[in-house]
This record gives structure tokens, sequence and C-alpha cells, in this order.
């Protein structure tokens, strides 16, 4: 404990490695700042967890779908479906042709022909056409944004008897889930069955690897889902965060300087 010249009011020295040098006058003059700036860090540190969480997710939503479904299926006593890349591509296809139509509400207004199947889904993915099977049924469905697999799952595409009864079919042995969103737009997912054998139905063209798509998710893929509608999300957070530490540093660094002057003077009184 040291004294201040002239003084008897004690002056606490509190040491930090180099270049954060602490003192009690400092903390003190730190302390009006901070009420000023508490939220700056409340917001800080919420902003780095969302974007910490946001980087680190790298499953597809698609496969996490087809999971759901297995255990739906196998609660009831019902044997796991396939996931089949074939069928989980032209989902995304179909998906894709249907992204635009989804009312506000939630209610999906397209169908397409079944001759597109054959026609426009099969040949975009390259599914070889001599493997291509029976389709059994179908789910889709529409949201104003994007869900994770579980609330997707039993808000938007299972919410009805009708859909659980799709789902529940003992025809099907194998499914394909595809999902994309469209631009300032809805999120559209898709769920299509078939009673095809496993590995000989649907086949993809070029060893099982379809197509690369550039937007959305499909089961079975090889390759990485695209979160093209998450990297937004990701970059806001990003830009966020660099505008508050820019503005933490603005109302920091006066009072560290004015302190560390402060503490300058105070020592060389002591000296003298």
């Amino acid at each position: 404990m040291l004294k201040n010249k002239g003084s008897e009011i004690p002056f606490v020295q509190i040491s930090f490695p180099f270049p954060f040098p602490f003192s009690l006058p400092m903390m003190v003059a730190a302390k009006k700042h901070y009420c000023c700036c508490e939220w700056k860090w409340i917001v800080f540190f919420q902003l780095l967890l969302a974007t910490v969480v946001c980087s680190s997710h790298h499953g597809d939503p698609a496969n996490d779908l087809v999971d759901i479904i297995n255990k739906n299926r196998t609660s009831q006593k019902l044997p796991q479906l396939n996931d089949s890349p074939g069928l989980g591509c032209m989902a995304l296809q179909y998906a894709e042709l249907c992204k635009g139509n989804c009312t506000s509400n939630g209610v999906v207004n397209c169908k397409p022909p079944e001759d597109d199947f054959t026609e426009i889904f099969g040949p975009n993915c390259g599914v070889e056409l001599p493997t291509f099977g029976t389709i059994t049924g179908h789910i889709v469905g529409c949201q104003p944004k994007y869900l994770e697999p579980s609330p997707a799952f039993s808000h938007v595409l299972v919410k009805d008897s009708k859909a659980l009864s799709i789902l529940r079919n003992k025809s099907h042995t194998e499914v394909g889930v595809g999902l994309v969103g469209a631009h300032k737009g809805s999120f559209f997912w898709c769920i299509l069955f078939s009673n095809g054998k496993t590995n000989s139905t649907f086949v993809l063209e070029d060893n099982g690897k379809g197509i690369k798509q550039k937007k959305g998710c499909f089961s079975g893929s090889t390759f990485p889902c695209s979160n093209g509608q998450r990297i937004p999300v990701f970059l806001n957070n990003v830009m966020a965060l660099v505008l508050l530490h820019f503005s933490l540093l603005q109302h920091w660094y006066p009072t560290w300087y004015a302190a560390g002057e402060a503490r300058f003077a105070g020592m060389t009184l002591e000296k003298s």
C-alpha cells in the first residue's frame, strides 16, 4: 500500500500484465463509463455466441429429417426407410420449382405434373432412366422463415393426420428429402417416398454423385449442404461484432489514456 504525498488516503495499486496496467483511480474513472456501455457488452457476447453457433453448424438438415422420419416409423414398429440420394435430389428439384408458391399462412400452392419427375427432375439430377421406380407418396410444406429439422417436421411437414398416414404407409421402402429457401422469400420442404429396392431404383449417374446443388440441401448427398440462407446471418453478426468492438474501444480508450496519465503523474509526485 502506498500513500499519496501530503495525504493519508491510501493509494491501492493493482498490477496487471502489460499493456493493461490498472490502478484504483483508473477503475474509479472507468466506472463512469460502465453504465453507458454495459448494454454493448451484453449485445457483444450475444452476437459472439450466435456467430459461433452459426459457424459451427455443418450438418445437413435434409439428412436430419430422414433420421426423424425413421425414428417416427420405428416408434410404431415400422421398418426404417432407405435414404435414397436419387429421391432426395428430385425432392430438391420439386422444392426448387415450387419455392415461390407459398401463401402467407404457409399453404403450398404448387402441384407439378407427374411427367415432371421423369422429364425434368430425374434428368436434372442424373437419375438413370431404367432405374426410375414408383413414387408412392410425397409431403410438402413451406414457411416464411427457416426452421430447424425437428420443428420443421412437426409444424410444417407432418402437422395433420393425412401427412402422418402418408409417413407411416407400410408400402414405403425408400425416402428422400429436399429443402431450399427463396431469396427474400419462403422456405420449402419436400419429402418423396418410393417402394423401390435399395440401391437399384433412382440410381444416380457418375457413381452416385448426382448434381452439385448450388442452393438448398438433399438427403444422401455427397456434397455439403448449401447454407446460402445462413451466410447473410453469419456475415451480419460478424459485421455487428466489428462495429461494437470499435465502439467499445472509443468508449474505453479515453478512460485508459486519462487514467494512465493520472497514474504517471502520481508516480512522478511520489518520487519528488
